[in-house]
């Protein structure tokens, strides 16, 4: 049976013909997917009569499922599937967004979420960057580096999108705009990409569909656990942060109109961090870049602990938590192909996303269940301590890996 197996591509073109579909359609997808929740959270708590906690464990139910079926479309990928996962898994995504814009009922809509999940596990950046990296193989940094600086501004569309047409119309308006968004743009976007990287088919579609190193040998590696604690650092801070945003700014006594704006520029300010790290990375290694990361999300974290409505201090929050946190979508690939080897490189970054999701899916959750104990000081206290965690993980892993070598 034929199948979507790569190899890698050798032409600035060809570069191009994958890189900038898979980054506009990322954008839109994850405009769609993710930051919709917390774009619409405090809309869905007042208009449905949801809960905080109700809401967040509705998405993080999502986020738990799109964590452990990761690996499976990982696999999927290796064994040349890329194509129908991508689009199959996009196109799942779109049609329950149809379906949550009709909701009523708390289950309608946890229902829902999980839908989207199942979707999140083969739509989002883990399976477009176990593509891009198979076909591009050296030039995989350069690739995943174009596609984050534009589906950066994910969070910048999703945000003033939402706001907007909820203010204009409805939240179910603003839901059924990012449907036909997914429909019209993302998914043939999508399939062209997919269809540039099916060009570089050839010799070695036999050898991708025999893996030749198994997950079990993965999963004995140190460096594997050391890595997927450190990611998982960063996805619990990030989450955390990001998906109670606006009640935060809130709590920091920062007006709605001012929140949208903070939460909108959080994606600019990835795309900013991304091309000071193009900028330095001739100057500062992976590592070197990767330390600054988790040095910058823990800086953010204190200094939003102490804004308490100042200005200039929500946005220094903003500019180091979005540029560090923005790196660390491209800082995360190319350290697990450093450390752990791009053979079976869908099935690797699958099993490192399962942790990874599953602090994004804790998040929320533990934001608000540690709101409802101690406020929103103790949820940013906890977001900084985590980043600190993660950055002794990152350490240790470098130096496990410098003593096998």
């Amino acid at each position: 049976m034929q199948t979507d197996a790569l190899r890698p591509l050798n032409t600035q073109r060809s570069l191009g013909h994958i890189t900038w579909p898979f980054a506009v359609s990322q954008t839109i997808v994850w405009a769609a997917f993710y930051y919709s929740f917390p774009a619409l959270l405090p809309e869905w708590e007042r208009d449905l009569g949801f809960s905080k906690t109700e809401l967040s464990a509705a998405f993080t139910s999502a986020l738990i499922l799109s964590a452990v079926l990761a690996p499976y479309t990982g696999r999927l990928v290796d064994r040349g599937h890329a194509r129908r996962v991508f689009m199959g898994s996009t196109t799942l995504g779109a049609a329950m967004l149809l379906l949550l814009s009709q909701s009523h009922h708390y289950w309608q809509f946890f229902t829902i979420w999980v839908g989207i999940g199942i979707a999140m596990s083969g739509a989002l950046y883990e399976t477009c960057f176990a593509i891009v990296t198979r076909v591009t193989a050296e030039r995989s940094k350069q690739a995943i580096t174009r596609i984050t600086l534009v589906a950066g501004l994910a969070g910048t569309v999703s945000f003033p999108t939402a706001h907007a047409l909820t203010e204009a119309l409805s939240w179910r308006y603003a839901i059924l705009t990012f449907a036909a968004a997914v429909f019209i743009l993302a998914l043939p976007l999508i399939w062209y990409g997919c269809r540039s990287a099916g060009d570089c088919l050839g010799a070695n579609e036999k050898a991708d569909q025999q893996p030749t190193r198994s997950s079990k040998s993965v999963l004995k590696s140190g460096i594997f656990w050391l890595l997927a604690l450190s990611f998982t650092a960063i996805a619990i801070d990030h989450g955390m942060l990001l998906t109670h945003m606006l009640p935060i700014m809130n709590d920091r006594g920062v007006g709605p109109e001012l929140a949208v704006v903070a939460a909108a520029m959080i994606g600019p300010m990835q795309v900013t961090g991304r091309i000071v790290m193009m900028m330095a990375e001739r100057h500062v290694s992976i590592f070197g870049i990767a330390i600054g990361c988790f040095l910058g999300m823990g800086t953010a974290a204190a200094v939003l602990l102490g804004a308490d409505g100042t200005v200039y201090l929500i946005f220094t929050f903003v500019v180091l938590q979005g540029a560090a946190y923005g790196v660390t979508s491209i800082v995360r690939p190319v350290i697990t192909a450093k450390l752990l080897g791009r053979e079976n490189f869908g099935v690797i970054s699958g099993m490192l996303a399962v942790p990874f999701m599953f602090g994004y899916a804790l998040a929320p959750m533990i934001s608000a269940v540690i709101w409802s104990v101690g406020g929103y000081d103790m949820v940013i206290t906890l977001a900084l301590t985590v980043a600190v965690l993660g950055l002794i993980a990152l350490l240790m892993a470098r130096r496990s890996a410098h003593s096998i070598t």
